[in-house]
């Protein structure tokens, strides 16, 4: 039994390192056990003794993936001291914690998280419009706080269906969004970085002109410099008193202080807000508005989706290890779709 268990645990050293900084969520909710393979085994930084700039010279020769996250950014400076790194593996849609330029440059092979988190992140973007358009939680808030006997009827929410909804990165996300709209018989069109061929929605290549013809924006795409604060105050007074704006993509892209303004004077109608600028922390302005939704960078996340991104992450790093192709190579540096 003793030479069993030690033959098992020699040739589980024997196997390709994966270089893990931090437990991604999906780890932290499912469980180590969930990663585990014949393939390659987990080298997890933070149960070393050393301190990083220590414990990865130690290891920097046999380490020839990472496994990333959000909370655990590539950066060039981190790829220098990992000669042998070949793969990065990042357990999200978004890629902007990676140093995609510095990847490419070095021949290191970059996944994502494909469609994975699509539909579930079509279904949050949804909910997040009709509760800002139909005012759900607020009016929910008025019956729990005792107004409705108090101060009477709450006043109306506005029909979804029939709104022009404008969207922001056609991607996997975006277009799930635009599917469950259409059913609704909302009025979509988009932007993105190119025309889609394959959709017949009306396509404005400057998003000032898509926000001044919807009643609504959505917000799908992916944080890069190019998408950096791009819905600004242009963009928002644009889109008018009475528009709506959704945002699921990163914080970021939203001029959040400007968009803060814009709520706070009525510049704009309402908002349903899945990430910010500097999660987790929140303008407290933000906290005090009833035509505000709010959700904690939780729109993607179910366990439905985890499950399925579990299988993604060591579907690509056993591809990787056995020389066979990629599942979800991420082709470039912006991945709205």
């Amino acid at each position: 039994m003793e030479n069993k268990e030690h033959n098992q645990n020699r040739q589980s050293q024997d196997l390709p390192q994966v270089l893990l900084l931090k437990p991604p969520p999906v780890m932290t909710v499912l469980g180590e056990q969930q990663f585990s393979s014949n393939k390659f085994q987990l080298l997890k930084a933070w149960d070393s003794q050393l301190p990083l700039n220590q414990f990865l010279p130690k290891h920097a020769n046999s380490i020839q993936a990472i496994l990333c996250s959000g909370a655990s950014p590539v950066t060039d400076d981190l790829l220098q001291l990992l000669p042998f790194l070949r793969l990065v593996v990042t357990a999200s849609a978004g890629t902007n914690h990676i140093d995609l330029t510095a990847c490419r440059r070095r021949g290191i092979s970059v996944t994502n998280a494909g469609n994975v988190f699509s539909d579930d992140g079509a279904d949050a973007a949804v909910g997040l419009l009709f509760d800002a358009l139909r005012k759900i939680s607020a009016a929910d808030r008025h019956v729990r706080q005792g107004l409705w006997v108090k101060k009477g009827d709450y006043p109306l929410g506005s029909k979804v269906g029939g709104k022009r909804i404008g969207i922001v990165g056609l991607g996997g996300i975006g277009l799930q969004v635009a599917k469950r709209l259409e059913a609704f018989g909302c009025i979509i069109s988009y932007n993105s970085r190119n025309k889609k061929t394959f959709v017949s929605y009306p396509f404005y290549s400057n998003v000032c002109e898509l926000a001044a013809h919807s009643d609504a924006l959505i917000i799908c795409c992916a944080l890069t410099d190019q998408t950096l604060h791009m819905i600004n105050k242009e963009v928002l007074s644009a889109l008018g008193k009475k528009g709506v704006i959704v945002n699921v993509g990163r914080g970021a892209i939203i001029d959040e202080k400007e968009l803060v303004r814009c709520l706070v004077t009525g510049a704009i109608a309402g908002a349903g807000l899945d990430v910010f600028e500097n999660e987790p922390d929140v303008p407290k302005q933000l906290l005090e508005l009833d035509n505000v939704v709010l959700s904690p960078h939780r729109a993607v996340f179910t366990p439905e989706s985890f499950m399925a991104l579990c299988e993604l992450v060591v579907g690509n790093l056993e591809a990787f290890f056995s020389n066979l192709p990629l599942l979800s190579p991420v082709m470039d540096e912006c991945t709205d779709g």
